[in-house]
């Protein structure tokens, strides 16, 4: 493998070797490998602290309460099926790679959490597909240059900001798709500058991978033409929010379950224990899926965020869509709307399979679909119906996780553990900042 693949890459003119992860904060972080000392980290990969798993979005030290520090030392192994060239940057490749402590996957390694959720999941006779659908924003910098303000002030799906940045657009969507994510369709979002691109589907870990790769392309892409691009949730107080829904669909066999044409709403008994075990974990789910005091800026009545516990078909204020399809009698998909990109997408990815699974095995319902706006109805109306508003701040979440047993098991003690201080420290540092402030600190972040 080491000759094929060195050739292969100098072939390519690589000089550098990205060996990626993703922290507990969602900081995505590397280390590269030069050419000339391939052979030196082929298998083995680089060396990282294990207190990397124990660093803020706010600062690069460990936090307290962690359980990691200055003692113990990781490999950082590359995934070399995950190899890609980046178009961005000719002369660099990237790899995703996976925590390893004394030669085992380490306990706190986000990807390796997914990979524990997929196998639980295969347990049960489940695949699970999974696509992230993106909205971010292209920012310049602002006249005084004080700041940064929206690259266009257009309304929703507008062809003037098709045409405006169609340059930046088009090779953000050759370098996806160079790097194997199909792109299915762009548009410009409700905010002035805010753009959607959505990408295929595919199995769990490689949709996690490529989350990870579809936001460093952004970026990378749009620095290139003189702007910045933010996944941040929630950027400009008046302005629409940036959310990073999860579509799924779970298989057996090349066939998926989702669609049933005897069950309820066209969905199978398995499709709608999933969704009811997303629905009753959502609380604690949260913490992981919607994971910064930013979110919860985004996520309000109205806002088509999923601000309440309840799903919907083709309802885009339920916190679980399930979108009709014109080619299929049945669904094919479902959505989970409170996601953003500020999460780490291993653990927001395995931790709804981990709720999903456990409304499987127990056989859950996910009550009646909602077929209006709940933010419409009284207290009581919600109440009647099995609805209830979903958690409105971090400090909620993080206390419904650490009351939730289902998503602690499935972390792990030690994963949950380190990862419950990371974000309760973020919360602590971050609850009182004004909506300024904390975007001038995440806004490069995410």
């Amino acid at each position: 493998m080491e000759n094929t693949l060195s050739k292969s890459l100098s072939t390519s003119g690589i000089r550098f070797i990205r060996v990626l992860w993703c922290d507990n904060a969602n900081v995505i972080r590397g280390k590269a490998i030069h050419m000339g000392a391939l052979s030196h980290h082929l298998e083995h990969g680089v060396g990282i602290s294990a207190a990397q798993q124990a660093l803020p979005v706010m600062y690069d030290a460990p936090v307290p309460g962690s359980g990691l520090g200055p003692v113990g030392e990781i490999r950082l192994v590359p995934d070399w099926s995950t190899l890609n060239l980046l178009p961005y940057a000719p002369t660099q490749a990237r790899v995703m790679g996976d925590m390893v402590k004394d030669g085992l996957p380490w306990s706190i390694c986000p990807r390796n959490f997914l990979k524990r959720t997929i196998l639980e999941a295969a347990s049960e006779g489940l695949e699970v597909m999974a696509a992230f659908e993106n909205e971010f924003y292209l920012l310049q910098p602002s006249p005084d240059g004080s700041g940064v303000e929206p690259a266009d002030t257009t309304v929703f799906a507008s062809t003037l900001a098709m045409d405006l940045h169609q340059v930046v657009i088009d090779e953000i969507a050759e370098a996806l798709v160079s790097q194997g994510m199909p792109v299915e369709q762009y548009y410009p979002e409700s905010g002035p500058g805010q753009q959607e691109i959505s990408i295929g589907y595919t199995q769990a870990l490689s949709a996690a991978d490529r989350q990870i790769a579809f936001r460093e392309t952004v970026h990378a892409v749009a620095l290139r033409h003189g702007l910045k691009a933010s996944f941040l949730p929630k950027i400009f107080a008046d302005k629409a929010g940036s959310g990073c829904h999860i579509h799924m669909s779970l298989w057996q066999g090349g066939q998926n379950l989702v669609p049933d044409r005897t069950g309820v709403e066209g969905l199978s008994q398995v499709a709608r224990a999933f969704i009811a075990g997303i629905l009753a974990h959502l609380p604690a789910l949260m913490a992981i899926a919607t994971p910064s005091s930013n979110s919860y800026r985004r996520i309000r009545p109205h806002f088509w965020s999923g601000a309440f516990r309840c799903w919907g078909i083709d309802n885009r204020e339920a916190a679980v869509r399930v979108p009709s399809d014109p080619a299929s009698p049945s669904p094919n998909n479902f959505e989970i709307k409170t996601v953003d990109a500020s999460a780490n997408p291993y653990l927001a990815l395995g931790a709804v399979i981990a709720a999903g699974l456990d409304g499987v095995r127990r056989r859950l319902k996910p009550g009646e679909p909602v077929d209006l706006d709940p933010g419409n109805l009284s207290q009581e109306e919600r109440s009647g119906r099995g609805i209830d508003l979903l958690p409105t701040n971090l400090g909620d979440a993080i206390a419904h996780l650490r009351n939730d047993e289902v998503l602690k098991s499935a972390l792990g003690p030690e994963l949950a553990q380190a990862y419950l201080a990371v974000r309760s420290a973020e919360w602590e540092a971050m609850k009182d900042l004004e909506l300024e402030e904390e975007v001038k600190l995440l806004l490069e972040r995410y």
